[in-house]
This record gives structure tokens, C-alpha cells and sequence, in this order.
């Protein structure tokens, strides 16, 4: 008859072990609920991180080319579109009128600095496709490329696209 006994008093201790887990959990919770703020108030610390994360990388923007603009000059195209890096020297972007800089460039020629410029290298992002031509890049090439020791000619607008 000791049997019967030792399995009720096992079977009560195994209730009583289970419920003091849950108490012992129900307390956890309480307890760590007792450090967070109250109500539905967003911490503007941690959203604010959030949107810190989540800002773009970057964008695309497609333009159109006005076909009936004058075509720009190798230094407008420059001025407008590449001294932001290549005056400061950004990103490692050889500095105008800087020969040292340019001179192992210039020795690629002249066609191999202009697809550069249009496709992307390095940090510099592809030129094509905004606002200027690619005939307008290429002058622009050449303007910076002279600057910088350069003996390129500066490329004449081809027939169809003269005014």
C-alpha cells in the first residue's frame, strides 16, 4: 500500500513544482513591466532611430533632355554636374587641374575616360542618362582632362544634332 501513497505524493509535488513555475513567471512579467513606461506613448528615441534606418539609400530620377536647348560646353557641363566631386577631390575623385592626379588617367586615351564617365567607376556614378548628353559628357571629358594635362580635342557637335 506504500505505492499508492509515494505516486499521490509525487503527483502533488509535481502539481505544486508546476505552479510555482507559473507564479514565478506571472512575477518575471510583472516585474518587467514595471520598468516600461505606462500607456501607448511611442518612444521618440527609438522611432526616431527607426527612421534613421529606413531613409533611402538613393533614388532615380529620369529626365528629359531638351532637344532644343544649345548644347552645354565641356566647363557648363563640369560646373554643373561634376565640380561638386572633382573640385574637393570626394570620394577619391581626381582634382581638377590636378596633373599628378590625372596623368595616369590620360594615358588610358581619350574614348576609355569618356565610357568611364558614362557607365560609372568607382564611387563615381554613371553620367548617361541625365540631363546632358553624351556628347555634352564627352566634352566635359575633354574640358576636365585638359585641365589636368590633357591634349584632347575638344569633340564637334556631329551634324544632325547642329543648329
Amino acid at each position: 500500500m506504500n505505492a499508492p501513497q509515494k505516486n499521490a505524493g509525487s503527483s502533488s509535488s509535481k502539481t505544486f513544482f508546476l505552479l510555482a513555475i507559473i507564479a514565478g513567471l506571472g512575477l518575471s512579467a510583472a516585474l518587467v513591466n514595471i520598468g516600461a513606461p505606462s500607456g501607448s506613448v511611442p518612444s521618440t528615441t527609438s522611432d526616431l532611430a527607426k527612421a534613421q534606418r529606413l531613409q533611402k539609400v538613393g533614388s532615380v530620377t529620369l529626365k528629359t533632355v531638351q532637344k532644343d536647348r544649345p548644347l552645354a560646353t565641356g566647363e557648363e557641363v563640369y560646373k554643373a554636374q561634376c565640380a561638386a566631386c572633382h573640385a574637393a577631390g570626394i570620394s577619391g575623385a581626381p582634382i581638377f587641374g590636378n596633373a599628378d592626379a590625372w596623368g595616369p588617367r590620360l594615358g588610358q586615351g581619350f574614348e576609355a575616360l569618356v565610357q568611364s564617365v558614362l557607365h560609372g567607376k568607382g564611387a563615381m556614378s554613371a553620367q548617361s542618362g541625365g540631363q546632358f548628353t553624351d556628347f555634352e559628357i564627352s566634352r566635359a571629358v575633354a574640358y576636365v582632362a585638359n585641365a589636368g594635362g590633357g591634349k584632347f580635342v575638344d569633340p564637334q557637335a556631329p551634324a544632325a544634332e547642329e543648329k
